[in-house]
């Protein structure tokens, strides 16, 4: 519970304060006595009776009533300390830089527990332990820098790391970036990243809160309540950039069906992302850059201009925004015929519009008006001006932010001359606008904050499914996979079409079956769950002789019970996977079916429950969607069959946690039929 002592108490007393700003209690308490605090300030030390020109207490008794705390003290003397402030001082917000916790050993677990514990039995608030602290409008509570000048037109910066948020915040504050809050959670005991966004979503103003987040995980702690208040605070206008650290496995993992071995959490952490319209990046500098523009005004469209005076870095940028699906357009007419009278002979104005290096600011100006006034299809534009030294750039720069505070369409700047004009730059930044040093890192910045979708809808439910039949039959069932009678009972409560099949467990049964069914056919041994591996499919077979032959072998395979017969089909082979993620729920995920899944790893995952435009993204995703809408006059499959599928799947999934894995691998079609050719279920209580 965040409440209004930790965000803007009026009273701060620093435990463990000092006279030595070279030590945490010493920094804390400089940093807050030397920033916007405003409140009452009071230092606790028991061996000092004055400290950085204030008076001390050496014992907690003496203390007036306290709003917050800030514990820079051994973790021993944690506990001891917060129970007396909270049951003496009436203290109410508790913020612990101090480690050794529970990520040192069990002890300091303990003790951690028993602080949470206090926190919970006071109404009282807990930030840490092992953070850097807390900034706020109202106070600066770090004990480390940078401290940034905080700006609520800046991002709210939430942090599950110290140092890494201080290594944040040096990348961007390099590139101007401003920033609101920062809140560094540490071991998150009571707090987390999760808590924080919570807090920001349930006060937020239009008129006051930032409209960016910058999140850093190293765990996700609950999942939903991120997806809830992402999707809440994005719906609200704001945008969120977030990394999650530590997503890679160590070890395969312990999944019997391919999809669950092809799972992965980092699988989950994309989708939960994605959901939500987060923005995912995976370091620092990307993080910073991404922020930094969504701090600009909506890029509306896909199109940008480039303004330059060097052609090698117009030329990557616009390398990186096509390989994002945006868009550097040829530029033509007599508009650009007329811009380039406004130019040195040899200038280009096709789009990079290139000034030649001897541009100068009145011809930036006339570069920038013509992409604001004239140039209808540009979306955004993008200036690069560097220097080689030869003269001062101050004019040009004062003049790009002149131009950045007049257009409707979003300027991103590129100074890269961060030694050679650093003044110039300095004195850009101080307008409070911010440069991007490198063009690289925008174009990847700009694709990833375009690309990425607006929040999922709310699922609804399909129409003719019974999930309380559904239900009864899983939670009926053993452990284990479920039987070829129970998944066709599954799918067909649910309304998923799927080939017809019937099991022969002796002679008679298979003669019968067989001519029921038709040649050619397919067999497949039922017992073992890897049929493939262990020689327990044969497809095409269209005589009795090899139908008898193949029957009694399969019938000698390790764990065999019968024989399943299916017609043979033709088509597009496609797969549908799901396996369950603790915290997140169901991944499921889909691509191209049979062996390929595997070889060419073609797949789209998505976090359960879909709604059916998820489900069409997902299938619009794969790589693979040109052969399945059909290409070259062979024909596709049932996109919208493929895409109800999904949609059915999903449903089922979300009401069922009892699911452990499943595969439907693969699905088959052409034309307007998709069939389940071959399906397992894993049920896991």
């Amino acid at each position: 519970m965040i409440n209004r002592q930790l965000i803007n108490p009026e009273s701060i007393v620093v435990v463990g304060a000092s006279n030595n700003i070279s030590k945490p209690g010493g920094k804390l308490f400089h940093n807050i006595r030397t920033g916007t605090f405003n409140g009452s300030l009071y230092a606790l030390n028991p061996k000092e009776d004055e400290i950085q020109g204030l008076s001390s207490y050496r014992e907690i008794r003496d203390l007036p009533p306290t709003e917050l705390a800030f514990l820079a003290v051994p973790a021993t003397l944690c506990a001891s300390v917060v129970k007396e402030l909270a049951e003496t001082k009436g203290t109410r917000a508790f913020i612990i830089v101090s480690a050794g916790f529970s990520e040192e050993n069990s002890l300091g677990a303990e003790i951690e527990k028993e602080i949470v514990e206090i926190c919970r039995k006071h109404d009282a608030a807990l930030i840490g332990p092992n953070c850097i602290g807390v900034m706020t409008p109202a106070y600066q509570g770090v004990f480390t820098l940078p401290i940034p000048q905080l700006d609520p037109k800046g991002c709210d910066f939430i942090s599950g790391s110290g140092a890494t948020a201080v290594f944040i915040m040096e990348s961007g504050l390099q590139k101007g970036l401003r920033f609101n809050h920062v809140f560094s959670v540490g071991n998150s005991a009571q707090l987390g990243v999760e808590d924080v966004l919570q807090y920001l979503d349930l006060t937020f103003s239009e008129e006051h809160s930032s409209l960016v987040k910058m999140l850093y995980f190293e765990t996700i702690k609950d999942p939903g309540r991120l997806l809830r208040h992402a999707t809440s605070l994005i719906g609200k206008g704001c945008q969120i950039a977030a990394i999650k650290a530590g997503t890679t496995d160590a070890g395969s993992r312990a999944a019997s069906s391919h999809t669950g071995a092809m799972a992965s959490s980092d699988m989950a952490v994309d989708a939960l992302f994605r959901k939500a319209g987060i923005v995912r990046c995976y370091g620092r500098e990307e993080l910073t850059t991404v922020a930094s523009v969504m701090l600009h005004p909506p890029l509306k469209g896909r199109n940008l201009a480039i303004i330059t005076h060097a052609g090698g870095p117009a030329v990557m940028l616009t390398d990186e925004l096509a390989k994002g699906n945006m868009d550097v357009p040829k530029l033509e007419g007599p508009k650009v015929d007329e811009l380039l009278t406004h130019l040195y002979p040899g200038s280009s104005a096709s789009n990079p519009i290139d000034m030649l290096a001897t541009g100068n600011a009145e011809q930036l100006g006339k570069c920038i008006d013509y992409c604001e006034h004239s140039f209808k299809e540009i979306d955004g534009i993008v200036v690069i001006f560097g220097t080689p030294g030869l003269a001062p750039v101050f004019d040009v720069y004062e003049l790009l932010f002149q131009k950045m505070q007049q257009c409707s369409k979003p300027i991103y700047p590129v100074l890269p001359s961060l030694t050679t004009a650093a003044k110039e730059v300095q004195a850009f930044l101080a307008h409070g606008t911010i440069n991007f040093p490198d063009e690289v890192h925008l174009g990847a910045a700009l694709t990833l904050v375009h690309g990425t979708e607006a929040p999922a809808e709310e699922a609804s439910k399909p129409e003719n499914i019974d999930l309380t039949a559904i239900g009864e039959l899983i939670m009926q069932s053993e452990e284990g996979y479920l039987g070829p009678d129970a998944i066709q009972k599954i799918l067909d409560t649910a309304g998923i079409s799927r080939v017809s099949e019937e099991i022969a467990s002796d002679d008679a049964s298979l003669d019968r079956l067989a001519h029921q069914t038709g040649f050619p056919l397919v067999m497949k041994v039922v017992g073992p769950v890897h049929k493939s591996d262990v020689g327990g499919v044969v497809l095409g077979i269209d005589n009795d002789i090899d139908l008898m032959e193949h029957f009694q072998t399969m019938l000698k395979i390790e764990g065999a019970t019968g024989v399943l017969l299916q017609p043979m089909l033709d088509g597009i082979e496609v797969f549908i996977g799901a396996v369950y993620e603790p915290g997140f729920g169901h991944i499921i995920l889909c691509g191209l079916g049979g062996i390929y899944v595997e070889v060419l790893r073609d797949m789209a995952s998505g976090l359960v429950p879909l709604s059916r435009a998820e489900a069409g993204r997902m299938i619009r995703s794969l790589k693979a969607y040109k052969i399945l809408e059909g290409m070259r006059g062979q024909a596709g499959i049932n996109i919208s069959a493929f895409e109800d599928i999904l949609f059915r799947l999903s449903t089922v999934l979300s009401h069922n946690k009892h699911i452990a894995e499943l595969d439907l691998n693969p699905l088959m079609g052409r034309g307007d039929q998709l069939l389940v050719v071959d399906s397992r279920i894993r049920i896991e209580r």
